[in-house]
């Protein structure tokens, strides 16, 4: 029996919608951003992807150009003219452009030329996270392990450390990574904006040990003055990321 016409079409146009589905939504899609950090890192993906698209499609444009013509392909009038074109201005002005783009994104992706509004100290160890509140004279006000808590809307600076050996600290969903390094502290600044209704996640991603894959830890995004209260409380009864 044959199949209609359409209905591999169809079915790749499913396909294809399942996956981009799969993509854009989950507690770590760097694609389903919920803070600004992640939001230009996705901004730049989409970019990339385009830019690369779009050069994919002229090299195949002029593939099927050469292969139509109808003449000797091998025999082309002015090559010096294909290559400095093709070797030399296309690359240059697509790595310039994404240079260009890439250093005007990175402040707002570490977020450090932006005042925080509050301190979480993350101390990494094999195999678990700490998170240790602070206020603004850096006094633990309360903690939480395995479980992160943030106010909406609100930059957080990230004072990132280990205990052992080299892991790293990254939420998705929320911007990019930075590694723990044992006797060295380094700063990410955070803003979880809008979760979506959607679980958000973050994990070590740097292999650690061989129970690497447990280093994970939910994300509880609350309204600020619900987090103060949390906070102020010791972290007492938080609701379960």
């Amino acid at each position: 029996m044959r199949r209609p016409a359409g209905s591999f079409h169809d079915a790749a146009a499913i396909a294809a919608a399942l996956a981009l589905a799969g993509c854009r939504h989950g507690p770590q899609s760097t694609l389903d951003p919920a803070g600004p950090a992640a939001e230009a890192i996705a901004r730049t993906w989409w970019l990339m992807a385009g830019g690369a698209a779009a050069i994919w499609l002229l090299v195949m444009g002029f593939v099927v150009y050469a292969l139509l013509r109808g003449r000797n392909t091998r025999a082309l009038r002015e090559p010096q003219r294909l290559i400095v074109a093709g070797g030399l201005v296309l690359p240059t002005i697509a790595l310039v452009a994404l240079l260009a783009w890439g250093t005007a994104t990175s402040g707002r992706v570490t977020g450090l030329g932006q005042r925080p509004d509050h301190a979480i100290e993350v101390v990494a160890r094999q195999w678990a996270w700490e998170f240790r509140y602070l206020d603004d004279a850096g006094t633990v006000l309360a903690r939480s392990f395995d479980a992160l808590y943030l106010p909406r809307g609100e930059m957080v600076e990230f004072r990132v450390l280990s205990e052992d050996v080299v892991h790293s600290f990254w939420i998705p969903r929320l911007g990019g990574k930075v590694d723990a390094v044992p006797g060295r502290v380094n700063l990410l600044r955070l803003r979880a904006d809008d979760d979506g209704g959607r679980p958000l996640r973050g994990q070590c991603a740097e292999f650690c040990g061989l129970e690497h894959t447990r280093m994970a830890f939910g994300v509880q995004v609350l309204a600020p003055a619900e987090w103060r209260a949390w906070r102020e409380a010791g972290g007492a009864q938080a609701p379960a990321p």
